[in-house]
């Protein structure tokens, strides 16, 4: 059974009674045999058979042939034996755990064990996720939020990129792997709004900000709780926090002054939507030119979807802007695909009143996309003083490249079909060098409405260097739900079939398509390249 997070007063009804009906009571214990669970337990004891699972190793090393591992596979199959003794003899087990039994519980080993060949209850208890939110006093997670569940010991690349990417957070096991989580909470930029609780409910309880903590008097039994923005309220001693009621420091909306995801106040309507707004008076504002990836959440990064979920301000064309989900106290400025410029500088002043701003940009946003308009608008006097940050995405290039293969498996040039903002002669001379050049061609922008005889134009040009059977990708809304991927020879790429949600792949004359079983085509550049003889030698 479930003994709860530490005070007695929080086990179930049903707990007590099987406690005190129970023939054998088990628990366990390290090897100085003081057990938190029985002593939880201690007052609905009443001379029952006790047995003290002992561990043979906790935090130091061992002489066990097997290592760790081994020492604790033994352990647990010696324990498991014990137990199966008293219930071959008919007595009534109850194995004490605290908080739940199948959350990080050591009760799972025993249950895997002897379930299957015993009548088996399981009762669950209040875990130390539900104590430590319970004495915060704050929501954990709220609506449409995520809550992600890690255990401390964790790598911390690993731990980084789940933190960056999730609305809300616990950490467990923190002891030893402390500065692990803090550093990964500081790398994640969420170390400021990051609970620490150590012994939730028990004696000995404290509650502070995580980065005020000293690593050194870290326990095992201590988390670390990073809420959901919706619902937060200040950390206790941190940025924001008033020892009075939590809600009297809480920003608009309920959420904290100067934290992130904190809204300001309403604004007069703009072109971009809800306007600017005024600075919340606690942080430097920046502007964040995101990467979504080529369609939905299945391609964001955790650096991405931290970013985003952090501003906040989001600015971007609405296509895009509707891919990212809606969130609390965030404000969103939507515009026409045609006014990077403008979209930029908007972004810009936001950031310059002290706001976070996620300029959303499908792809990867330096790939024909809105960090060159963010930074050229940066260069200008009025806002050099705006910190700007690139966070890359998935390229439309690269994934529709995985769809087929890898037609981009050497050396390959990225160019726009789109004579908006360069001229054709501009286009067609880049073309020429590259297939020239021999190198495999994404091209981004092919055509549109307005635009409907660059691709063959672009095809005649090509087919001066590049054999009529050269592969060539047609991959048009990769991602999405309307996807659609074609292999076809350079000498039959149609205009027609081609429109501004396409993008195409040129091999190079090393490029193969091979039929495969199943009947897809699989489209591949050799890395290995032919020299002359009496050339240098080819890497692989």
């Amino acid at each position: 059974m479930g003994l709860g997070p530490g005070d007695p007063s929080l086990l179930t009804v049903r707990a007590v009674r099987v406690i005190e009906e129970a023939d054998v009571v088990a628990y366990h214990s390290a090897r100085h045999g003081r057990s938190i669970a029985r002593s939880i337990a201690a007052g609905y004891l009443r001379g029952q058979i006790e047995e003290a699972l002992v561990y043979p190793v906790t935090t130091g090393g061992t002489d066990h042939p097997g290592g760790y591992r081994g020492a604790m596979e033994d352990f647990y199959a010696e324990s498991a034996a014990r137990l199966a003794a008293h219930l071959d003899a008919g007595r009534t087990v109850a194995v004490l755990a605290e908080g739940d039994p199948l959350f990080y519980g050591s009760y799972m080993h025993m249950h895997k064990r002897l379930a299957h060949r015993y009548p088996t209850e399981v009762i669950p208890g209040v875990t130390s996720v539900s104590a430590a939110a319970a004495r915060l006093g704050t929501p954990l997670a709220e609506g449409e939020e995520v809550l992600t569940i890690l255990p401390g010991t964790l790598p911390e690349e690993e731990l980084t990129a789940r933190l960056s990417g999730t609305d809300a957070a616990v950490v467990m096991k923190l002891g030893r792997t402390f500065p692990t989580v803090r550093r990964a909470a500081a790398r994640s930029g969420r170390l400021a709004e990051t609970h620490y609780v150590e012994r939730a409910t028990m004696s000995g309880e404290r509650i502070g900000p995580l980065d005020a903590v000293d690593a050194e008097a870290v326990p095992y039994f201590s988390v670390a709780v990073l809420p959901g923005r919706a619902g937060a309220v200040p950390v206790p001693g941190g940025p924001g926090y008033s020892p009075g009621d939590p809600a009297d420091a809480a920003g608009p909306e309920g959420v904290p002054a100067g934290g992130r995801g904190a809204s300001g106040t309403g604004s007069p309507t703009t072109a971009f939507g809800t306007g600017v707004g005024e600075s919340d008076g606690e942080r430097a504002g920046e502007v964040v030119v995101v990467g979504t990836g080529p369609a939905g959440p299945l391609w964001l990064t955790p650096e991405a979807r931290g970013e985003l979920a952090a501003a906040q301000d989001l600015v971007g064309y609405t296509t895009y802007l509707d891919r990212v989900p809606v969130r609390p106290g965030q404000r969103r400025h939507p515009s026409d695909n045609r006014v990077e410029s403008e979209r930029a500088q908007f972004a810009l002043d936001l950031a310059r009143r002290g706001r976070r701003v996620a300029v959303v940009s499908s792809g990867d946003p330096g790939v024909f996309a809105m960090a060159s308009a963010v930074l050229e608008a940066a260069a200008l006097p009025e806002y050099r003083e705006v910190p700007v940050r690139v966070v890359p995405g998935v390229t439309a290039a690269n994934a529709a490249a995985a769809r087929v293969g890898a037609p981009l498996g050497h050396d390959y040039a990225v160019l726009s079909l789109s004579d908006r903002l360069k001229p054709w002669e501009v286009i067609a001379e880049r073309l020429r060098a590259a297939a020239g050049a021999d190198l495999a061609l994404a091209l981004y922008n092919p055509g549109s409405r307005s635009r409907t005889w660059q691709v063959g134009k672009a095809r005649e040009l090509l087919l001066e260097h590049r054999a009529p059977d050269t592969p060539v990708v047609l991959a048009r809304d990769v991602g999405g739900a309307g996807e659609r991927v074609r292999v076809v020879r350079l000498a039959d790429l149609d205009p027609a079939d081609v429109d501004m949600r396409t993008l195409i792949l040129v091999g190079s004359s090393r490029t193969r398509a091979v039929r495969r079983a199943g009947g897809e085509e699989a489209v591949w550049t050799p890395r290995r390249y032919p020299v002359e003889p009496s050339g240098p030698a080819s890497g692989t």
